[in-house]
């Protein structure tokens, strides 16, 4: 496939997942892999056709995003070069109108919010007339019948179901190209549209449909390729799911330019296009737009985090997955402003102001963990003493409304950036990065709500002012913050907990009002952690590289690598693999 044919599909300077693992240096690992055995992964639509050969009835479903004309047309080669001609069924028939569908999503997607809306409760269901799928399911002829199209194990009939997956970044390169369209629509939106609907309903309504047919799957296929594809069957796919889920768990992270991006990632990570503005963030492990690689004989397939909670979310959560169920709570991500701008002056909503705003059960509750830091490098927290709402609220709309500068440390305190210092932003906080820090953003999962109320009357990379939200903000600030308490209780006291001659282990405290908590190992040769029935979310902050072994298997981590040891592993070992002590971070809910 040609660079400009990708260009019409997807509008990104990041490469495609590649369909087989290649060799890489010893460094930091974009393509993370969990090897299910050999001969498991089978590579190209002919491979899929003659799977399919010998089956009369077919259910081609699969998530928004997924090209299902394309892959009709690469099918129906594949058929034709065994002689089979099959009768395509398109379900998009048996959807409502778009106007009904637009009047049924409406109330979900904030009006004329830019960014913001709630999550729906809409099911997939709802987008289609019952009597029209049960008149397509009575489809009569001799030849095979292939159903296709985003709810197609809806259609009552008995068949083979084949799921095309894709991961959340190809479907947001994908509505950047206009090439994708939102669940029920005819036409594409501008992007920034399309991903709040994708976020607030699209996602919402096909995840609980993943959850309900996850055990029906025949055959599962990674769709996000632009000309190939990737599959496994069912059964096998369960299996491997089954094994993952007791083992150390890394996803595939992916990485975004942004106004105040910076060169720490383009510089240290391998196997990254050079040829960006910079990367502002990686998505270490932001659950619901993450995927997990696995490897059979070199090939690759991609499948999203959601199904191994949905498959075996108790496994992973442990004695919390009673509170939280599906959604798997804490994230890891970075930020880098290396050489680049300062993060907006933002904060993140309150709790009751989450559930009753944006339907959400669990808040935007962060901490900056200060991974690498250059040249004097800065973190804004906290008011200073004395700040009233109003004050700050009119120097606010009058900078929006004139264009003028604010010198915004007469408001928000400012702080030294320390390497592997842990800077506390509990709901309501004022803060930002400023520019030269690599920040591993440890938090509470939730990562779209954030409240910018000052950005430096800064332009996005499309030339455009970036969307701020004072009013909002100033619904959630907490003006008490402010101070010497903000040094006293937003920045982390890290102690001793214990220690041996092989480790010692660091409680680096959080705020009362975080839902996580956060240790540190030195680990000199090795230690040994005990789950104690719940998810740990660790990274290699310093050092080259550790073993991290479970009683089924063992994995290597490198620098800046982030992984999840899911509860049901019990215990693990973390293994110093370099010449010299190196750090461990642990995230884990309280």
């Amino acid at each position: 496939m040609s660079v400009t044919q990708q260009e019409e599909i997807r509008n990104t300077q990041q490469y495609e997942l590649p369909v087989k693992k290649e060799n890489r240096s010893n460094g930091y690992d974009i393509y993370p892999t969990h090897n299910i055995g050999a001969g498991l992964i089978f590579e190209g639509y002919e491979s899929l056709a003659r799977e399919l050969a010998n089956s009369s009835h077919v259910k081609i479903d699969g998530y928004v995003g997924v090209l299902f004309e394309d892959l009709k047309q690469q099918l129906d080669s594949a058929f034709e070069k065994i002689d089979i001609r099959p009768k395509w069924v398109n379900v998009k028939d048996a959807m409502f109108p778009e106007e009904e569908i637009n009047d049924k999503v409406g109330p979900f997607l904030g009006g004329d919010d830019p960014v913001f809306g709630k999550l729906t409760c809409l099911e997939l269901i709802d987008f289609f007339n019952s009597d029209q799928l049960k008149t397509l399911a009575s489809e009569n002829t001799v030849e095979p019948i292939i159903f296709y199209g985003v709810g197609a194990s809806l259609i009552p009939v008995d068949g083979v179901n084949v799921y095309f997956e894709i991961s959340k970044s190809e479907i947001q390169f994908r509505s950047r190209a206009g090439s994708v369209l939102n669940l029920g629509s005819s036409k594409p939106a501008d992007p920034k549209v399309m991903y709040k609907r994708f976020y607030f309903v699209d996602w919402v309504v096909l995840n609980k449909h993943k959850e309900r047919v996850k055990n029906e799957i025949d055959l599962l296929v990674d769709g996000q390729r632009s000309q190939n594809i990737t599959w496994i069957k069912g059964n096998e796919w369960r299996k491997t799911l089954a094994k993952i889920v007791e083992e150390p768990i890394r996803v595939r992270p992916w990485f975004e330019p942004g106004a105040w991006g910076g060169t720490w990632i383009k510089d240290k990570i391998e196997g990254l296009e050079q040829d960006v503005v910079n990367y502002a963030w990686s998505f270490e492990l932001i659950v619901p737009e993450n995927g997990v690689i696995i490897e059979s004989s070199g090939l690759m397939l991609e499948y999203s985090f959601d199904f191994l909670m949905f498959m075996a979310g108790q496994k992973i959560l442990g004695t919390d997955y009673e509170e939280y169920g599906f959604e798997f709570p804490i994230r890891f991500d970075f930020l880098d402003t290396f050489d680049g701008g300062n993060l907006s002056i933002q904060c993140h909503p309150q709790l009751d102001y989450m559930k009753k705003n944006f339907g959400e059960n669990i808040t935007q509750e962060e901490t900056y963990y200060i991974l690498d830091c250059q040249n004097d490098a800065k973190v804004y927290l906290g008011f200073q003493e004395g700040v009233t709402p109003a004050a700050f609220q009119e120097a606010l709309e009058n900078s929006q409304k004139n264009k003028e500068t604010i010198k915004i440390e007469e408001y928000v305190q400012v702080f030294d950036a320390q390497k592997h210092g842990l800077y506390l932003i509990p709901p309501g906080t004022i803060h930002g990065s400023g520019t030269d820090n690599l920040v591993l953003e440890i938090s509470s999962t939730p990562y779209i709500y954030t409240f910018k109320m000052y950005d430096w009357l800064r332009l996005d990379l499309d030339g455009n002012p970036r969307p701020l939200n004072i009013e909002r903000g100033m619904d959630n600030l907490d003006f008490e913050r402010s101070g010497a308490s903000v040094k006293d209780e937003l920045i982390s006291k890290p102690y001793l907990l214990d220690q041996t001659e092989n480790w010692e282990l660091y409680h680096l405290p959080t705020h009362e009002k975080h839902l996580y908590d956060v240790h540190r190992y030195v680990v000199n040769s090795e230690v040994t952690i005990n789950t104690e029935g719940k998810a740990h979310v660790l990274s290699l902050v310093e050092g080259g590289q550790i073993r991290v072994t479970t009683k089924n298997n063992s994995m290597i981590f490198k620098y800046a690598e982030t992984f999840v040891i899911p509860a049901a592993a019990n215990q693990y070992v973390i293994e110093n693999l370099s010449q010299t002590p190196v750090l461990v971070v642990k995230a884990f809910i309280k």
